[in-house]
């Protein structure tokens, strides 16, 4: 994990990298404003999740500038590249403020998400095509995170077979021991 980071100088948004980037991953830029994330958010007094795109697995897609999402999110999302998780503590002046979101988020919330920035890419227009190839586009994505989470649930799978499979192996070294012990005492 590593170190928060004071992204405003007062302690609004501390941004903190649990998983880093690639190395040549890019970020968004004034060429590449529109972001797609994953994000999970909770209160930071509860602990209680009020948002989160996991438990259906989509993605949140925005863009950058057009103040559709919290301040904290236009600050951080911009410092993040592709493929970063980031753990982001806003303070209520940098997310829903004195108003709050009812009912979900009270008024002075401190919020805390963890995101995932999936990609980025220019506005519409710019490079892309129509409106069916970013639909397809979102598509794969999901698709993908879909294969990855198999993978994940396989690979556990695996390894608690292998646990169970040496726990058997020791139990049966335990066994022929025992059964050692036995015949060398009547051997005498």
């Amino acid at each position: 994990m590593g170190d928060a980071i004071d992204l405003t100088g007062d302690g609004g948004v501390i941004k903190t990298i649990l998983r880093k980037s690639k190395a040549d991953a890019v970020g968004p830029t004034e060429n590449f404003p529109l972001v797609d994330v994953h994000y999970e958010g909770t209160l930071a007094d509860t602990g209680e999740v009020f948002d989160t795109t996991h438990e259906d697995n989509t993605i949140f897609s925005f863009e950058l500038g057009k103040g559709s999402v919290i301040k904290a999110w236009e600050i951080a999302v911009k410092t993040m590249k592709v493929g970063e998780v980031a753990k982001i503590i806003c303070k209520p002046e940098y997310a829903y403020g004195s108003a709050g979101s009812p009912p979900d988020i009270p008024p002075e919330a401190t919020l805390v998400f963890e995101v995932e920035l999936v990609a980025c890419r220019p506005r519409k227009g710019s490079s892309l095509g129509s409106v069916s190839e970013e639909r397809a586009r979102l598509e794969e994505l999901k698709k993908q995170r879909e294969l990855a989470a198999a993978v994940k649930e396989e690979e556990k799978k695996k390894r608690e077979e292998a646990k169970a499979a040496a726990a058997a192996r020791l139990q049966a070294k335990l066994e022929a021991k025992k059964g050692q012990g036995k015949g060398k005492g009547k051997a005498k």
